[in-house]
């Protein structure tokens, strides 16, 4: 069996390491220690998908070595040292890990507005490097009934209202690509208003750097502010002007700045550093333990599930700007293709039609949904040739007619995605999936079969008559094989039929599929890899 190659460019947590080089089906390269030029040279050719970070560049000359990859999964936020227009033209996917150090940039953030309030770098010089004890020097402020404005109110962002709200501040937050019941449900104020935001007594910034945001805090907002008003920045560098940022602390019109990262870094030139009314740290955001563990952990499962061209979980050149959705429709998105996947993979065949059904709110997104389908769809027999870029051409090229329904009802479910493929050979395969609070993904039908299945591993579906000892017999063979149970779930139809999906944890061989399909209650038998 012919192995997917991942490259590691750079140094991640072992735990990432751990998790490729435990997979059969991947060939783990680690270069983190190799000379650029060697990595160049010689590594990048050979690799199906890469893992970089801020000291690996994909540029140019990563690219024209990248003769057969067709992911690069940037093992963190910033995919500043990527060219994702030249990996789009190529047809390589980028990916990041957005949410891995969510909780450690919220911290910082609550850091940083508690060390302003309170002075307590300051204080804490004072005693501790010139040995002066002046306890009147050092009168704060409280937190506990202080409006904070919050701008960017995605993962980082709204979990600093949680907590803000812990303290008993007044929340208020602005953020036009969400659901105001997102901040709402929370008992926090949302907002269409800016000037709303520039009326608090602290503001914290938390959205992606692009043209609409750079610099979108200048000296003109800073005028409209309150006097003393606290500014942190835990985000990106240059979400403020860092010039209207100097002349507004050196005024006094800002009384306390809190900046973990600066527009160019390293900032130790900073004119900001010169300044006593601000907290500064180097960019330690994601630096916790726990969060370059995560960001590890997901780096290496997205790049094996890119590999295998099962998902490609927060793709940066995809046909939709993600920024720009709201939080619950990447779920539908990636569940769609795996759907996909998984039919394609039942079906076995060539295919002639997809149909894309989408119920409820997220029948919106029908035409980034059709998309996602398509890709896993025809992955099963296109691999690294199909994306998300060309996956509508491909189809017409190859004579597959996509068609798309959609209905604000969702008959059961708040939102219900339905995928039909009908194959070459005449075969239908229809699959339908939703996502539950907290993401959940979930099959709820096979071809009619009402089940509750998680998308992911290995599985077995035997589709049989309905009938006395069926199950042990099934529980049997595989057990024969030497092959554990993860999960068993079961359909049951009118006509006295049943359709079993059995996970497993080992791999799923021929020998086992015929086994299965010698039983005499057997009516079909396929096996799936997600």
């Amino acid at each position: 069996m012919s192995k997917y190659t991942i490259l590691v460019c750079d140094h991640i947590h072992e735990s990432g390491l751990n998790i490729l080089a435990s997979d059969p089906e991947i060939e783990l390269i680690n270069a983190a220690d190799e000379p650029k030029d060697t990595l160049l040279e010689k590594f990048v050719p050979l690799a199906d998908v890469a893992i970089t970070r801020s000291s690996t560049d994909v540029d140019e000359k990563f690219l024209k070595q990248a003769k057969k990859m067709r992911a690069i999964v940037r093992a963190g936020v910033g995919v500043d040292n990527v060219d994702i227009p030249n990996c789009s033209k190529l047809g390589i996917i980028v990916m990041n890990v957005p949410t891995a150090n969510t909780i450690a940039a919220v911290e910082m953030t609550m850091t940083h507005m508690l060390s302003c309030v309170r002075q307590f770098p300051y204080a804490h010089n004072n005693l501790k490097l010139d040995r002066v004890w002046r306890r009147q020097d050092w009168y704060g402020t409280e937190l506990k009934d202080k409006k904070l404005g919050i701008i960017g109110f995605g993962n980082i962002g709204s979990r600093v209202g949680k907590r803000a709200k812990a303290f008993e501040m007044e929340v208020i937050a602005y953020d036009p690509y969400i659901d105001s019941t997102k901040a709402t449900d929370l008992d926090i104020t949302y907002t269409t208003n800016f000037s709303d935001i520039l009326n608090c007594d602290i503001i914290t910034i938390h959205t992606p750097k692009t043209e609409e945001t750079i610099g979108m805090i200048g000296s003109k907002e800073i005028a409209q502010m309150k006097d003393g008003v606290i500014l942190i920045n835990c985000a990106r560098g240059g979400l403020y002007d860092e010039k209207a940022l100097y002349e507004g602390l050196k005024s006094g019109k800002i009384a306390m700045a809190g900046i973990d990262v600066f527009d160019k870094e390293p900032a130790i030139n900073n004119p900001l550093l010169d300044l006593n009314n601000i907290t500064v740290t180097p960019h330690l955001g994601a630096n916790t333990k726990e969060s370059q563990r995560n960001i590890a952990v997901q780096a290496a499962e997205n790049a094996i599930a890119s590999a295998k061209g099962v998902s490609y979980p927060n793709a940066m050149n995809l046909p939709i700007r993600e920024n720009e959705l709201p939080e619950f429709v990447m779920p539908f998105l990636e569940l769609t293709q795996k759907i996909g996947f998984m039919s394609a993979q039942v079906a076995k065949s060539g295919a002639k039609s997809i149909k894309v059904v989408a119920e409820g709110s997220i029948a919106e997104y029908i035409d980034s949904l059709s998309t996602f389908a398509t890709v896993g769809v025809m992955s099963e027999s296109l691999a690294d040739s199909i994306n998300y870029v060309n996956a509508e051409y491909v189809a017409k090229e190859r004579g597959v007619e996509i068609s798309k329904n959609s209905s604000s009802d969702a008959k059961g479910f708040k939102n219900l995605i339905t995928i039909k493929l009908t194959t070459q050979n005449g075969q239908v395969i229809r699959i339908s999936a939703t996502v539950f609070e907290d993401n959940l993904q979930r099959v709820v039908d096979i071809d009619g079969y009402t089940l509750d299945l998680e998308p992911k591993g290995r599985m077995i579906l035997f589709k049989n008559s309905d009938e006395p000892g069926v199950i042990g017999d099934v529980g049997k063979i595989i057990a024969q094989h030497g092959i554990n149970i993860a999960d068993f779930r079961l359909g049951r139809d009118s006509k006295g039929q049943a359709l079993a999906v059995v996970r497993v944890d080992g791999d799923i061989s021929k020998e086992l599929i015929d086994e299965l399909r010698e039983l005499p209650a057997c009516i079909s038998v396929k096996s799936v890899l997600l």
